[in-house]
């Protein structure tokens, strides 16, 4: 049952929370994702020509839905979105299953040891949809891992993610996380100017479209090839911290 945010305490968390990006950084849908989109857009566009020059690496879907509308000369109205999103969402249902993709290296032994700490909380800040982050992790086994998310539902702005993720943790768990207690990792600049963008700790991997060089330009605070080695990873980002006696 959510926490009454009224009725907890606002004394800051010496917890952690860890806010996990989805494509690139959990997995790779094995294309699954774009794919999708672009068969939405041609139901709703009539062509793929509203797609050039768009990013969507570190977007979000309805950031991605806002620009691909205003190239193919549509108002981006929330019923427009909502149209090409839909479309989205139920064409990702079905290739899912037909996309060779998989859960990045080290994935798994890292979200177990972050989950068997009883001063770690697992979460999403991911630029998919709610719905889509759901049928992707669940599709990979590991959708159960995670609390609650910010999502692309929340904005369009992925560095306006941070605060909705600090403020769900409150409002669903009674916990007051501060900045320098959260983790963002993620594998695009995006993800760690989002974490800049709140003050947050950012962990970049280039696990990604980005290359190891390009991610260290944009300066996060640890940097990995990848997460396969979940040891080295915990002693970075979750050293055990002395209790008083």
């Amino acid at each position: 049952m959510p926490v009454d945010p009224e009725a907890v305490t606002t004394t800051p968390s010496t917890k952690r929370l860890y806010l996990f990006d989805i494509d690139g950084t959990l997995i790779t849908s094995g294309g699954a994702g774009e794919t999708s989109f672009r068969e939405a857009v041609v139901e709703l566009c009539g062509g793929l020509s509203p797609l050039e020059g768009v990013n969507f690496a570190g977007n979000t879907d309805t950031g991605i839905a806002r620009e691909i509308l205003m190239a193919a000369g549509m108002e981006p109205t929330k019923q427009n979105i909502m149209a090409l999103l839909d479309s989205y969402l139920g064409k990702l249902t079905d290739r899912i299953h037909r996309h060779q993709g998989k859960l990045l290296p080290g994935i798994i032994p890292l979200l177990d040891a972050l989950k068997e700490r009883d001063d770690c909380f697992l979460a999403l800040l991911t630029g998919n949809l709610a719905a889509g982050a759901e049928v992707k992790l669940s599709h990979y086994g590991v959708w159960h891992y995670f609390g609650f998310g910010a999502y692309a539902d929340d904005h369009h702005l992925r560095n306006e993610l941070g605060p909705v993720a600090m403020t769900r943790a409150l409002a669903d768990h009674g916990e007051e996380f501060t900045p320098d207690r959260i983790y963002v990792i993620g594998d695009t600049p995006r993800d760690i100017e989002c974490g800049k963008a709140f003050g947050a700790v950012t962990v970049a991997v280039a696990t990604g479209h980005y290359s190891r060089e390009e991610l260290a330009s944009h300066h996060p605070n640890f940097l990995f090839d990848d997460l396969s080695d979940p040891v080295a990873v915990m002693a970075a980002i979750a050293p055990e911290e002395k209790r008083e006696a």
